[in-house]
């Protein structure tokens, strides 16, 4: 698949993936200077590209496993959704976890970008649902606590 990508800030870097086997590509900080976050303080960073995400797909925006273990970041709103319609700025809503002020530099990696397919689907309202073995039993009722 082919995905038209347009930087639109002269720092913004192309996402790569960092194996063969990755399935997600790495978002990069499009900043001119280092921009402190403070613990649970959430700072919207720009990746200066917009992407065109084909019809049927979405775009995911992930966690990088190490910024997130190493450094606090992530995320804030957890996994960032980018619709197929949408044609602005990806950004990155990058949140402290930490207790400590971190500092994003130009051109770290922030976040990675994943193509996923969904589903369109209706909803039917119904007076009733068909019945299952497990239920209304929620959380933890699986023995996976």
């Amino acid at each position: 698949m082919v995905v038209s990508i347009q930087r639109i800030r002269e720092n913004a870097v192309i996402p790569t993936r960092g194996s063969q086997s990755a399935a997600g590509y790495d978002l990069s900080a499009a900043i001119d200077g280092e921009v402190s976050i403070k613990p649970d303080e959430t700072v919207l960073i720009p990746t200066g590209l917009k992407i065109a995400i084909p019809e049927g797909y979405f775009g995911g925006i992930f966690a990088r496993s190490g910024l997130a273990t190493k450094e606090g970041l992530r995320p804030a709103n957890c996994v960032g959704v980018i619709d197929a319609d949408y044609r602005g700025e990806l950004l990155v809503s990058l949140h402290n976890d930490s207790k400590v002020i971190r500092a994003v530099t130009p051109g770290e990696r922030i976040a990675q970008l994943v193509i996923l397919p969904f589903l369109a689907v209706s909803f039917s309202e119904q007076d009733e649902l068909d019945g299952t073995v497990r239920g209304e039993a929620g959380f933890g009722s699986t023995g996976l606590d």
